[in-house]
């Protein structure tokens, strides 16, 4: 490598990394240093008190729900997308992406209305746990089915072809050929649905009702100590909230490596 590439790349990296610095780096940093103010006891006391405890379990086993929710019929539209045609195709791939271009204030609002207390099909959900998980599995949605749709374009079909002249079932195709090499990217998608779940606030805010140790999620918490000017027990829920991320997705990419290297040994 010449001289004059070698500085191009060190200064591309340079600039790359001093952006991530301050946009990611520097504020993880000052939320973990304030969640610190009061010492390690005071961390520890603001992420054990009862009412943290409990938006943090309620706001870990909803963003579960989701994620499997999202896994199972993400991988599905991804499938029919995919595979199949009908009218209106176009349309239906279009409106994937609508939760990401979509306020996610909206997006409660209209939950509200539609599942609320005057709800036009007698649906009530209004201040329950199935209203977070129809909150968060609508924003959601898009990342299993943006993750796994263009591996299943790339899937060499006449592996599969060959599979069922050879006497296999579907239910053995789709088991032994196509679900191994779409679980990296369903992994990944359940992922980033689960990371994102867990930090929503938007979506949940009018359907929820922040009932505290029912429906109150761990961003309505955080806002709450904010509001009574409790800023170091937010940001220990904060980063209680950024461990839990960082080990799920550490956990499914290194079952994701796995899984690609066994693929690529076969």
């Amino acid at each position: 490598m010449s001289k004059a590439r070698r500085s191009s790349t060190g200064l591309t990296v340079g600039v790359a990394g001093l952006w991530l610095s301050i946009i990611v780096l520097l504020p993880l940093a000052a939320i973990a240093a304030q969640s610190f103010d009061d010492g390690p006891a005071g961390f520890w006391d603001a992420i054990t008190a009862k009412p943290a405890l409990q938006s943090l379990g309620i706001t870990v086993v909803v963003s579960l729900v989701v994620a499997i929710i999202n896994v199972a019929f993400g991988t599905l539209i991804a499938w029919v997308l995919v595979r199949d045609e009908f009218p209106g195709k176009g349309f239906v791939n279009a409106i994937i992406d609508l939760p990401f271009a979509l306020p996610t204030i909206v997006a409660s609002l209209v939950l509200l209305s539609l599942y609320g207390p005057n709800s036009p099909i007698d649906v009530h959900l209004s201040a329950t746990q199935p209203a977070l998980v129809i909150a968060l599995t609508f924003v959601t949605l898009p990342f299993v089915v943006r993750q796994v749709q263009p591996v299943l374009m790339e899937l060499d079909h006449s592996v599969e072809e060959a599979a069922s002249v050879l006497g296999a079932s579907n239910r053995i195709i789709w088991t032994k050929i196509v679900l191994p090499a779409l679980l990296p990217s369903i992994l990944t998608g359940a992922g980033l649905a689960f990371t994102r779940a867990i930090g929503e606030f938007g979506s949940v805010v009018l359907i929820g009702g922040n009932i505290p140790g029912k429906t109150q999620v761990s961003s309505q918490y955080i806002q709450q100590q904010i509001e009574v000017d409790e800023p170091v027990n937010a940001a220990a829920v904060s980063v209680a909230l950024l461990v839990i991320a960082f080990i799920v997705l550490f956990v499914l990419r290194v079952i994701s490596r796995i899984q690609t290297r066994r693929e690529g040994s076969d």
